[in-house]
């Protein structure tokens, strides 16, 4: 590629305000705005407009709230119901486990729902049914009912998780999506932590009182959603595929106060997606493209898949809920101090998500994966280190007491820095417009089975080959999920959903083309 040929750089004129075409794409003039991506990331999009944005990424992921809450507390929880309700080991698998398997119910669901009625109201339908389910679960009298309000809570998080990170991608300018994207992360931690101290907090009371209570207390972030949905608009590219571009167009201005630019991202919109002179976009059979995906489709789902359910077979829901459970095997006794060490770990795995927040649109989201995936790897075979060392007495056991407990905080402190929140990053951004929910759905349907399998089968796995020698596994596949991020994640930072679109669909010829596209933006951004 010639960086000085007007051809390949410039309107056409020569003055290189944008990138008209770039070689290795058919000669097709695919890309014709770059100029324009970066003047609506640029200084005249207002200070009202990204308090707007913020405000609606915020309201957004309320509902994320609720899933690390309920991951949170039913650690702590656990204890009690077994001692209450005198459960079985068996039935604490399935307690805590099936809240995964039936999250994806709700995350199948939510795909096509928010493409029928909208992503703003699908957030209010999430906490609606997660509201019943928790109330459901604060009385139950017994585990058939406790499994039931689960059932509910859980169809609720599938709804409230899916959704959020698709609509916040959809609402928010290319050159912080990837920060507004992970907003859902930062309040699934905050839920975990607001769960732990839940527990520490009410864990003197009754024990045929404190898990209601700390159960109970998970309806109050759903309150809030009530009100957001007054304050939150639609996504203007759902608003578009309704063929209400009046509607588009004032939600546009209020996140890009340039007039021109509206215009702009606006008639991107519409060509990705498929609204043309006015016509109505018509709905494909979209689960038939699923079952015979394009070479392009497919690249797309075994990147958006596969982290998905890297995320969690690397063990991060079963560190997190079965934390006492580690921490006991570690050498620690008493309920409150076991509670209290998982507060540590709440606070790691929250503190750490900022910085996530702070570089992913800086330094991008495959840097900051490699970072990630290698940590936990470390941690991960750290934390099966000190737990076979203590097993064998060789160590002085409060020293092995204290770097489990480092190799656990260590453990969601990387994965809070990289594969949490990239992992709904990439999912929102990588798929076409016609298919992002849906799309988003069987995406975090892999998460939740990875999730449920994980969480049902971790005492089992203990028991067969010991709790170190679970993490010890846990390492190995972490180390597995490197390999998957080097071979197929590509870097998307700085683009907008429209032209990552594009450049999936360039195939084989991706990294050259990512290459000249990062050369001509450095070109505009000097002149």
């Amino acid at each position: 590629m010639a960086l000085g040929d007007d051809k390949a750089i410039g309107d056409g004129t020569g003055n290189g305000k944008g990138v008209s075409m770039l070689p290795g794409l058919g000669g097709k003039r695919r890309y014709g705005r770059i100029d324009a991506d970066l003047s609506d990331d640029g200084p005249r999009r207002g200070i009202e407009s990204n308090k707007y944005i913020f405000a609606c990424a915020i309201f957004a992921s309320l509902n994320s709230v609720l899933l690390g809450y309920d991951v949170g507390v039913m650690s702590g929880c656990i204890i009690f119901i077994q001692k209450d309700l005198h459960i079985t080991e068996v039935q604490q698998e399935v307690l805590i486990g099936c809240l995964s398997f039936l999250s994806l119910v709700g995350s199948l669901a939510a795909g096509r729902t928010s493409d029928a009625i909208g992503r703003k109201w699908t957030i209010g339908l999430a906490a609606i049914i997660f509201q019943t389910g928790a109330a459901i679960m604060a009385f139950a009298p017994s585990f058939q009912v406790l499994i039931l309000g689960r059932l509910l809570a859980g169809v609720g998080i599938g709804f409230g998780v899916m959704i959020a990170p698709v609509y916040i991608a959809e609402i928010s300018p290319t050159v912080s999506r990837g920060s507004f994207t992970s907003f859902p992360e930062i309040f699934i931690n905050l839920g975990i932590l607001l769960g732990y101290i839940s527990n520490y907090v009410f864990s003197g009371l009754p024990e045929h009182i404190s898990w209601r209570i700390m159960l109970g207390i998970g309806i109050l972030p759903s309150v809030f959603i009530g009100f957001a949905l007054f304050v939150i608009p639609e996504s203007p590219r759902w608003l578009v595929m309704q063929n209400r571009l009046e509607e588009a167009r004032s939600v546009l201005m209020r996140i890009n106060e340039n007039e021109k630019e509206v215009e702009n991202r606006l008639r991107e919109i519409e060509e990705a997606a498929g609204v043309v002179e006015g016509d109505k976009y018509v709905e494909k059979a979209v689960w038939m493209e699923f079952l015979r995906p394009s070479p392009t489709l497919r690249r797309m789902l075994i990147i958006g898949i596969g982290i998905q359910c890297f995320q969690q077979i690397t063990g991060i829901d079963a560190t997190v809920y079965y934390s006492p459970t580690i921490f006991r095997d570690a050498g620690i006794k008493s309920d409150s101090q076991l509670l209290a060490a998982t507060v540590a770990v709440g606070m790691a795995k929250t503190t750490f998500i900022l910085v996530a927040i702070l570089l992913i649109d800086r330094v991008g989201r495959k840097p900051l994966l490699y970072v990630s995936t290698i940590g936990m790897t470390v941690c991960l075979f750290c934390l099966g280190l000190a737990l076979s060392l203590l097993g064998n007495n060789l160590v002085y056991p409060r020293v092995g007491i204290l770097v489990a407990i480092l190799a656990v905080c260590g453990n969601v402190a990387f994965f809070s820095v990289g594969i949490g929140p990239i992992c709904w990053v990439l999912s929102s951004e990588i798929f076409p417009q016609r298919l992002r929910a849906q799309a988003v759905a069987l995406g975090t349907v892999g998460n939740r089975v990875s999730s449920g399998l994980i969480a049902m089968s971790f005492l089992s796995m203990c028991r067969a080959v010991t709790v170190a020698g679970t993490f010890f596994i846990f390492s190995a596949i972490s180390a597995m999920s490197v390999i998957f991020i080097n071979m197929y994640v590509p870097e998307t930072k700085g683009k907008s959903l429209e032209q990552i679109e594009m450049l999936i669909d360039t195939g084989r010829e991706w990294q050259r083309i990512e290459v000249e596209l990062g050369d001509a933006e450095h070109l505009v951004q000097k002149d």
